[in-house]
């Protein structure tokens, strides 16, 4: 009786295609950096020609920081500063909104995720010879781009409403650097919200009962010592409170070591819990 002997697989075989061996390697987790970056690299690229042709995508960062600067500082600004010293408030604001527009940035990533689920997107990602983290970090890449954009918009509005810079550049390039730093931490957990949650709406909802506490209860728009005791206690250990303290010191002038250590430490931390769960969800999700 004869036997048939299958035919070597590409992959099995030596000569098997550079395509077919990264596809192995990607499987395994085997890919090296220098792959990984340029992996990244056509990623964040593709992403952003996606902006480039869809530029209603770029509206939340253009227009948010805009419409959040003039609100609270010409309808709030004389309850919490008194009348005529809303420059006063600028100053106080403005490094406090730095912090706000990395979390709201964050947000739109985790809705976006769970959209090019939807649209079968993110398979076809997952079929090819790539590391599976580079989906997600080109992802982070461009929307730390789309952060640093609104950003320098909420910078120049609050130029043009009196904001001044008591310390130096470099000082002013630090807090917004801290900013990039937090912003991308937060990214992760709404990467990991968009990869579980069923639907874009659920992700959004949940997203801002977690942003709702944590922007108000916080020192960005208020000083805490104006807050009830309880209320005080939370904003102590809130991570926005502590970026809004750096950046503001930063920028006006104060103590900034506690400030900024408190900053990285809730940047690093959540980096380290949420990254590896996002990306072991994004190779399991069905």
């Amino acid at each position: 009786m004869s036997t048939t002997t299958l035919p070597q697989s590409p992959v099995d075989a030596p000569g098997g295609t550079p395509a077919r061996r990264a596809a192995a390697g990607a499987a395994d987790g085997r890919i090296g950096l220098r792959a990984n970056l340029r992996h990244v690299g056509a990623l964040a690229r593709r992403n952003a020609l996606q902006i480039k042709q869809d530029p209603e995508s770029m509206f939340d960062a253009v227009l948010m920081p805009i419409i959040f600067i003039l609100l609270f500082v010409y309808v709030f600004g004389g309850a919490m500063a008194g009348k005529g010293n809303q420059q006063e408030y600028v100053n106080y604001l403005v490094p406090g909104l730095m912090a706000m527009m990395g979390m709201n940035i964050a947000m739109a990533v985790g809705t976006g995720i769970n959209d090019d689920f939807k649209k079968g997107v993110m398979d076809r990602f997952r079929t090819m010879p790539i590391a599976r983290s580079s989906v997600l970090v080109a992802k982070i890449v461009v929307e730390v781009g789309r952060m640093l954009v609104a950003t320098a918009i909420l910078l120049g509005m609050g130029f043009l409403l009196g904001l001044q810079i008591h310390t130096s550049f470099l000082d002013l390039l630090a807090a917004i650097g801290l900013s990039m730093v937090f912003g991308a931490s937060l990214m992760w957990i709404f990467i990991l919200l968009g990869l579980t949650m069923k639907t874009a709406q659920a992700v959004q909802g949940m997203a801002m009962l977690v942003l709702m506490p944590l922007q108000f209860g916080s020192s960005i728009f208020a000083k805490p010592t104006t807050m009830p005791g309880w209320l005080q206690t939370f904003t102590d250990y809130n991570p926005l409170s502590n970026l809004a303290d750096a950046a503001r010191n930063l920028i006006n002038g104060g103590p900034v070591a506690h400030s900024v250590w408190m900053t990285l430490a809730w940047a690093v931390g959540i980096t380290v819990i949420t990254a590896p769960l996002a990306v072991a969800k994004f190779r399991k999700k069905t």
